[in-house]
């Protein structure tokens, strides 16, 4: 399980996935965590917004509809091409290694990584580069799977995790592992990098009644 690894499988997938987002076949999407980050970054009330890891460009296209300038950026180049032929809007391919060693040159009111934060020093390295990204009282907004349900049956332990395409389907193969991170990790993990967490939500299942997703709210330290 690495960091690569996690790119190999996106790759492998990023035609299944364009089908999967664009045909509303995720329910909780559909039910939960799109409105949840749009409303999120809405509520930045936001000038500029960069979307990292942002796959085939969904979050973008809904934000340009709200009049905001958008730069969506991803480390697969199909999702990166599936998004520039969706919208003419700005969509950058860097993986981020490039992003931490300054290769991209932007700023924007919100920094937004929507389930885009999957790997171990990969996802170190991009917080790190974050505060250089954000405009002055700008926000990190990360959404990622709530911890007390993505820990399963396993240790409340950081960690990596093998993955699944459970609930997709059988066109996707070779599911990528992702690393676990505890509530109080990510928040270190923003605490190291200057940036303070502001807001915290929590989405629910409007059925289930259970956790759904995770959104941390952040701010670079005054």
């Amino acid at each position: 399980m690495s960091d690569h690894k996690i790119i190999d499988s996106w790759e492998r997938n990023a035609s299944p996935w364009v089908e999967a987002v664009r045909g509303a076949e995720i329910e909780s999407r559909r039910l939960v965590t799109d409105r949840a980050i749009t409303d999120a970054v809405l509520a930045c009330m936001p000038e500029s917004v960069i979307d990292l890891g942002c796959g085939e460009g969904w979050l973008c296209r809904k934000l340009r509809s709200h009049g905001i300038n958008t730069l969506g950026v991803d480390a697969v180049g199909a999702l990166v091409e599936a998004a520039r032929q969706a919208d003419p809007g700005d969509y950058r391919w860097l993986s981020y290694e490039e992003i931490a060693a300054g290769r991209l040159d932007a700023r924007a009111d919100v920094v937004v990584c929507n389930f885009s934060l999957f790997g171990d020093e990969s996802v170190g390295g991009l917080i790190r580069s974050v505060p250089n990204l954000l405009q002055r009282q700008g926000t990190l907004l990360v959404q990622t799977l709530h911890p007390l349900v993505a820990c399963g049956d396993a240790p409340y332990v950081d960690g990596w995790r093998p993955g699944s395409w459970a609930g997709f389907s059988d066109a996707f193969s070779d599911p990528a592992p992702w690393y676990f991170r505890t509530l109080e990790s990510w928040i270190k993990l923003l605490l190291a990098n200057g940036l303070c967490l502001s807001r915290l939500v929590e989405t629910i299942h409007p059925q289930r009644g259970k956790p759904v997703s995770l959104i941390l709210a952040a701010q670079t330290a005054a």
